[in-house]
C-alpha cells in the first residue's frame, strides 16, 4: 500500500500534498486502518521533518473531520449504549480539562486505535476545540515514534533491523500467550 501512494505521489507530485492529506482523512474516518503505511510514504517522498510534519497535519486535520463526522452521524443514536462500558463511560461524559487529559493519555497509548478515542470522544460531551488540541497534541509523541520507526525500516540501517526484530518477537510473544 505504501508503495501505491508513493506511485500516486510520483505521478503527481504537484498534487503529492493534497493526496496525502486526503488519504490522512479518509484512514481517520474509517478509524481502522492504521496510517504507518501513509507516514512511511510521506517520509519517502517529501523527506523525513516534511513527511512528519505532512502526517500530523493530515492525522490532526482528518482526527477533526472524523470527530465531526461522527458526532452528526452517531451521537443521538449511540451516547446511551457507551454507559455499558465503563471506560467509555467515563471520556464520555468528561468535559474541559478531564477530557483534555483523557484524550492526550489516551492518544499516547499506542495500542488503543485513534477512531475509537475519536469515536467516543464525538458521541460524549467533549467540545470540537477540546478534542481538536488534546488530540493533536497526544500525536505528536506517537506519530515521531511511528515516523522514526518507519524511516529506519526503509533505509534499513542497524536501527530498521532492530525495530523489525523486537516487532518480530513481540509478534511470537502474542501468538504463544493466545496459545496457552
Amino acid at each position: 500500500m505504501k508503495q501505491d501512494v508513493i506511485n500516486l505521489f510520483n505521478n503527481y507530485p504537484q498534487y503529492a500534498f493534497l493526496i496525502s492529506i486526503g488519504v490522512s482523512i479518509l484512514i481517520a474516518v474509517l478509524g481502522v486502518v492504521p496510517s504507518v503505511f501513509l507516514t512511511a510514504a510521506n517520509i519517502l517522498f517529501f523527506g523525513f521533518w516534511n513527511g512528519t510534519l505532512i502526517s500530523f497535519a493530515g492525522e490532526s486535520i482528518g482526527a477533526a473531520i472524523a470527530f465531526w463526522l461522527y458526532r452528526v452521524g452517531f451521537k443521538k443514536r449511540v451516547q446511551n449504549k457507551g454507559e455499558k462500558f465503563s471506560a467509555v463511560k467515563k471520556l464520555l461524559h468528561a468535559e474541559g480539562r478531564e477530557a483534555f487529559i483523557a484524550i492526550i493519555s489516551l492518544r499516547l497509548i499506542p495500542f488503543i486505535p485513534s477512531g475509537i478515542i475519536t469515536f467516543t470522544s464525538a458521541i460524549g460531551k467533549v467540545s470540537m476545540i477540546t478534542f481538536f488540541i488534546a488530540s493533536s497534541l497526544g500525536k505528536i509523541p506517537a506519530l515521531l515514534i511511528e515516523a522514526y520507526a518507519a524511516y529506519q525500516v526503509t533505509a534499513f540501517k542497524w536501527q530498521g533491523k532492530l525495530i523489525l526484530l523486537l516487532v518480530g518477537v513481540y509478534l511470537l510473544y502474542l501468538v504463544f500467550k493466545k496459545k496457552k
